[in-house]
Parts: C-alpha cells; sequence; structure tokens
C-alpha cells in the first residue's frame, strides 16, 4: 500500500522491528523526501568517505516510527528512524549516531552477527532483508509483506543486536571517522548519554537503540575520554547544518504529529523559518488553505529560489485539485534541483494530471530523468509508462510496465508485457533488444524453476 502524505512519501510494509519477538511483527513505514535525504547525504557522505565506502554505495532509508533507533541491514543499508531525528537536540547527534551506524558496516559486523546467529538459516535472513528491501523498491506493501512473512522465524532483535565487542569497535571506528572530517563526538556521547540509564528500565520499556546496541558505562567512558583530549571537540555545528537540521525536525513534526500538536509546538508567535514551515504543512493537513498558502508564500516571499518551499506549495495545490497552478512550483522546484528524482517525479505527475497532451512528452523527459538517479524504481517505471501511454507511444508503454514487473519479480507478467513489447517495437531498436532481454531474463527463470528429469 503506498499512500501519499504531501511531499512525504510513505511506504507500507510488513517487517519485524528491532526488539519484536518472532511472533510479533509490527508494520514498519518507509518515507521519502527529497529535502530530508538530501540533508542526511550531506551529513553522512563525508563519513562514508572517511571511512573508505564511497557515498553512493549506501542506502540510506528513513523509516517512520517514533522509536529511537537506527540500524543497518542487508549490507550497506542503513536505518534511521524519524523519532531519531524528531528528537535529537542538534545535528550532532544525528551525525554522531550516523558516524557509528557507518562504523558497523565498514567493521563487516553484520555478516559476523549473520554468522553467529544460532539456528537462523541463511534463507530466513535473506528473507527478512528482502522483504525491506523489495518494499522499499516497489513500493508495494503487499509484496514486501509476502517475502517479509516467509522468514519470521528470526526474532529481529536477534537478527539486529550487536555485541558489546562490536559497539566499542562501532564506537571507536565512529570516533577517526569524526575526526577525520573534523567533527566533534560530543553529539554521539550525548546521545549515548541520554540512553544510558534506559539499561536499567525493563526491556518492554527501553528505546529500541537501547536493545539492539547495549550502551555501557566503558562506551560512554571511551566516548567521554576522547572528547576531552580530540581536537575537533570545541567544532559547533555549522550554521548550515543546524537551519537544516531546525528545518528537518520541523518538516516532520508538521507532517507526522497532529496538526494541533504542531500548532502549539510552532505557535503563530513565533516567525523564524522552522515554525513557518512546520505551520504551512499543519494548515495544509488541517485543512486551512488560505493559512497554509499564506504561510508557505511568507517562506517564498523571503527565499525565492528555495526548491523545497516551491515543491511544498506545489504539492498543497495540486492536492486541492488546482494542478494549473501547481505546475510553475514544481518546474522550479526541479529548475533549482535539477539533479533530484522526487522532484521531477512530482513535477511528471503535475503534467501529466493537467490533462494537456503537449505536457506528456516534458513528464517523459523528467521520468527519464529520475530514472538515470533510480533505475531500479517501480513506482517511477509505472508513472513512464503511463506517460508513454498518454503520449501515444504504446510499445513503450507496454515495455515500461514489463520493466516495473520485472523489478517486482512478477516473472508471469514480466515476461507476457515483454512479449508484446517486441510486437509494437522497432525491431533492433534499443527498446526492442530491452524487451529482448526481459523475456530472455524470464524465460531463464522458468527453466532453472523446471523440474530436472
Amino acid at each position: 500500500m503506498v499512500f501519499r502524505i504531501p511531499v512525504l512519501i510513505v511506504l507500507v510494509v510488513a517487517a519485524l522491528l528491532a526488539g519484536a519477538s518472532a511472533a510479533s511483527a509490527r508494520s514498519l513505514s518507509f518515507i521519502r523526501d527529497a529535502e530530508i535525504e538530501s540533508i542526511i547525504r550531506d551529513y553522512a557522505a563525508p563519513l562514508f568517505r572517511a571511512a573508505g565506502l564511497p557515498p553512493e554505495s549506501i542506502q540510506v532509508h528513513l523509516v517512520n516510527d517514533s522509536a529511537l533507533n537506527a540500524f543497518v541491514a542487508g549490507g550497506l543499508n542503513m536505518f534511521i528512524n524519524t523519532g531519531l531525528l524528531m528528537r535529537s537536540e542538534d545535528p550532532l547527534q544525528v551525525i554522531g549516531v550516523i558516524a557509528h551506524e557507518t562504523g558497523h558496516i565498514s567493521g563487516g559486523h553484520l555478516s559476523r552477527t549473520r554468522d553467529a546467529l544460532e539456528g537462523a538459516s541463511a534463507s530466513a535472513i535473506l528473507a527478512t532483508v528482502l522483504g525491506t528491501a523489495a518494499a522499499i523498491g516497489t513500493g508495494r506493501g503487499d509484496l514486501g509483506a509476502a517475502i517479509t512473512m516467509g522468514g519470521q522465524e528470526i526474532g529481529a532483535r536477534r537478527f539486529l543486536r550487536y555485541s558489546r565487542a562490536q559497539e566499542s569497535a562501532a564506537d571507536q571506528a565512529a570516533t577517526q571517522f569524526l575526526d577525520a572530517t573534523g567533527q566533534s563526538a560530543r553529539g554521539l556521547l550525548a546521545f549515548m548519554e541520554i540512553l544510558g540509564d534506559q539499561e536499567l528500565l525493563p526491556e518492554s520499556r527501553q528505546d529500541p537503540y537501547v536493545r539492539t546496541h547495549p550502551i555501557t558505562q566503558d562506551r560512554v567512558r571511551f566516548l567521554r575520554e576522547h572528547v576531552d583530549r580530540s581536537p575537533h571537540s570545541g567544532r559547533p555545528a555549522t550554521p548550515r547544518q543546524l537551519a537544516e537540521h531546525r528545518r528537518m525536525v520541523a518538516k516532520l513534526v508538521g507532517f507526522l504529529t497532529s496538526p494541533a500538536r504542531t500548532l502549539r509546538q510552532y505557535p503563530e508567535s513565533d516567525r523564524g523559518l522552522p515554525a513557518r514551515y512546520a505551520r504551512a504543512v499543519a494548515y495544509y493537513r488541517r485543512p486551512d488553505l488560505p493559512r497554509a498558502l499564506a504561510e508557505i508564500d511568507s517562506l517564498l516571499a523571503e527565499y525565492p529560489d528555495d526548491p523545497y518551499f516551491h515543491e511544498l506549495k506545489g504539492q498543497i495545490l495540486y492536492e486541492n485539485g488546482r494542478v494549473a497552478e501547481s505546475l510553475p512550483h514544481y518546474e522550479s522546484s526541479v529548475a533549482l534541483r535539477p539533479d533530484s528524482p522526487l522532484l521531477r517525479d512530482g513535477l511528471a505527475q503535475a503534467q501529466l494530471a493537467s490533462g494537456d497532451p503537449a505536457l506528456a512528452t516534458a513528464a517523459i523527459d523528467n521520468l527519464r530523468q529520475a530514472l538515470r538517479f533510480e533505475p531500479r524504481s517501480v513506482r517511477l517505471w509505472s508513472n513512464i509508462g503511463r506517460a508513454y501511454a498518454a503520449d501515444g507511444q504504446m510499445g513503450m508503454a507496454v515495455l515500461a510496465q514489463a520493466e516495473a514487473a520485472f523489478l517486482r519479480s512478477e516473472r508471469t507478467e514480466a515476461r507476457f508485457h515483454a512479449g508484446k513489447a517486441l510486437k509494437m517495437l522497432p525491431s533492433g531498436s534499443p527498446s526492442w533488444v530491452r524487451a529482448q532481454d526481459i523475456l530472455l531474463a524470464t524465460q531463464n527463470d522458468d527453466d532453472r524453476a523446471a523440474p530436472r528429469r
């Protein structure tokens, strides 16, 4: 199931939460947001490079959960809860947690944890990881659930829990990465001190981070000693990091808590940027369109070149049926951030919804550009199929359906659409060759699945 909270795209899948028993699984939801993902990438990229990891090889996923938690799974995948982001007091705490989780990735702790699991089969572990990955990649919660449920004999708590030795090693790596990038470890220390006392609580009352990352006094002592001696400990977060953090928290509060709570936290008397941003979202969700537009217009008057303010206004107008008015704002967001696949997808959806056949070609171009950055996105392939159909390119539309089905692992459907596309596309063209590739790939799957005689 996919549903859209303006700007935030939430993919809901069934998955095992850290700390849940094998018998009790809760739903996990993942959010996509161009601005927040950009901020997290800015925080994480220097740390990944310091660890010798190409930033583009690490996938950071935002989990829509109010609990304090972050973890790595499935190799080069990092998961950060929105609760951790919203409850963080400054960007250094978030950066510190990212540094620590990077330590787990660079140290290969996940593979060692997998090897150490008692009675856990490799196929069951793979099922847990693939269930999450499939839902993120396809936007289909039912597919994610179907794959994940097959692996529920593994308790996520056992799968994700690190040993105390691994935690200490990740702390040491984190401080090295922070020093290498000239950043203070005070944020990581502050985060650990916040959670340190929770180990004395019953497990049911502990934050998931404590249950999966044992916090000991030795770890806290190590971080304090490092902060005392590091030459970078007195370095504060940069003004840009502080501003981005406040915007990120305000946006998450606006979208993920009730409008009433948002308006209490960011009252009208507060005329700062984060407060107006949060109120624009809250009024939109209430819904109170005049006030929502007044808040976002006040921000655009001061920051006319902000792509995310344009995106939000476009979303507000689009979702209220004012598609033609939304287009200039979506266009501005893409002009200001042409490398954002999510912004291009938003513009393409507005172009298609306009009903103007002349805009179908422009929508195709935007979706092609978006697919350059996210070639495995089922959502983008499905949307470009709609755009090709609106432009009368039925062969390409059918091929896009085949691509989407192939990524969803629906081999029979992918083979059907690929075969159909072969008959509609010019023989020998790149698209025709791609349809043939999908047909052969799905046929090979059938050959492997066939019983041997």
